[in-house]
């Protein structure tokens, strides 16, 4: 079954009977010792890649669980950081802690964010690496604890409305973020949210389709409705900050910026330079490069 829960803090959607049948805090089963080999393996890589970029910062997304019905292949994002005091390019993210029920700042190494996946068979990563003077200042702006903290609500929805300030989930915090680094005088969240709102900035629209599947979320602790516009609720639909967004968003403003994809099987590794999407299944166009997990 795939479970329609994004765990450590994401967007929570799916069907009638996996929201029935599924705890957002689940985690996915452990994988053996010869997959956790192949995924650190694979998180070498990932590392190999940042340490190549000559840049100290990159905006990474990882895949999670099928969210294929909205067309989305990444899940959660964050902020890659070589000069993080946890250890070399640590993913400065926010996330739920589910034994509190509350949003956090976490500073996780690319090995454990990795493997924080849901299928150690398949896995995507994409890295987005900035023109020298916004990557700085996105830099400067990502190691600022204080600042990291000022931007943090502590009242967490998996399906946040991405201009709403009631609630935020894990994309919403990255993208105030980019504000704050690269706006005027953008110090908390409501100032962020307008700057985002005048440059242009386009959350995802992820269409339910389905009237009892927005009934749902009032059974399920992480999920709120109340935040949303009613046209939009109306029109089965929530906007939301997701990687896809943030991505979007990036790319508009710095079009100098680069993207690096990376997918892994259960025996290779997929590598790509450039903005189009490696196929379905991690499968390797003429120009990627392969190499052997």
């Amino acid at each position: 079954m795939i479970r329609s829960l994004l765990a450590a803090g994401c967007l929570l959607l799916g069907t009638a009977a996996q929201a029935s049948s599924t705890g957002y805090c689940d985690r996915p089963a452990p994988a053996d010792a010869a997959s956790q080999h192949k995924l650190l393996r694979f998180a070498e890589i990932v590392k190999n890649e940042l340490n190549q970029s000559g840049r100290g910062l990159a905006l990474v997304a990882r895949s999670g669980l099928d969210l294929a019905r909205f067309d989305q292949r990444y899940s959660h994002a964050g902020l890659s950081l070589r000069e993080s005091e946890n250890t070399p390019w640590s993913v400065r993210q926010l996330y739920f802690a589910c034994d509190e029920g509350r949003p956090r700042i976490f500073d996780q190494g690319m090995a454990g964010f990795v493997l924080g996946g849901d299928d150690p068979r398949l896995g995507y990563i994409s890295l987005l690496f900035l023109p020298p003077e916004a990557s700085a200042r996105l830099e400067r702006a990502a190691l600022d604890k204080g600042l990291a903290l000022q931007l943090l609500n502590p009242r967490y929805s998996a399906n946040a409305y991405a201009f709403g300030l009631q609630y935020q989930n894990c994309n919403q915090w990255v993208a105030e973020m980019l504000a704050a680094a690269w706006g005027e005088g953008v110090n908390d969240r409501a100032q962020a949210q307008a700057w985002l709102q005048a440059q242009d900035y386009r959350p995802t629209t992820m269409a339910l389709g389905w009237r009892p599947l927005q009934w749902l979320g009032a059974f399920i602790p992480w999920v709120h409705s109340e935040d949303h516009p009613e046209q939009d609720l109306a029109d089965l639909r929530y906007r939301v900050s997701m990687p896809a967004s943030l991505e979007a968003f990036v790319r508009a403003q710095w079009p100098g910026s680069q993207r690096v994809e990376l997918c892994h099987t259960e025996n290779r590794v997929v590598l790509r330079r450039g903005w189009e999407p490696i196929a379905a299944g991690c499968v390797a166009g003429a120009d990627d490069l392969v190499l052997d997990l």
